[in-house]
């Protein structure tokens, strides 16, 4: 079994239900620090894998959608690729955690989505040419 990630609603051997999707990390931003850019945003996002598929989640197309505020709160949507998959409970929280550790991030919260459901379609070029898929 996978570990219990504080940071997560709550622990999803199977498919989630609607309130186990979101996870949060972070505490509010100092001020005087300046806010993270979107290639900061990215980089971090790119240090998580999930541990079945050698590719990081973002190049795999499992972040739809990210935005941080002037008090450096970030809010991100993403998904997996299967609703059963087995690193649901894990996987927004690790990247939460991975977002929340820049500097110039406040609050985090990952709200897992399914629509669109993910397809290959939403890989991109790097992630293909990683798992030989041309």
């Amino acid at each position: 079994m996978y570990p219990y990630n504080p940071g997560f609603q709550s622990f999803m051997p199977g498919p989630p239900d609607e309130e186990d999707l979101v996870a949060n990390a972070g505490a509010p931003k100092d001020p005087a620090v300046v806010i993270s850019s979107r290639e900061d945003l990215i980089t971090a996002m790119r240090t998580v894998f999930d541990p079945e598929i050698p590719v990081n989640i973002y190049e795999l197309g499992l972040i739809y959608d990210f935005t941080i505020d002037e008090a450096g709160t970030v809010d991100i949507k993403m998904t997996l690729t299967a609703p059963t998959c087995p690193v649901a409970g894990i996987l927004p929280g690790q990247v939460a955690d991975a977002v929340a550790e820049l500097e110039g991030v406040g609050e985090v919260t990952v709200d897992l989505v399914w629509d669109p459901p993910w397809d290959q379609s939403k890989m991109s070029e790097v992630a293909r040419v990683e798992l030989d898929m041309f």
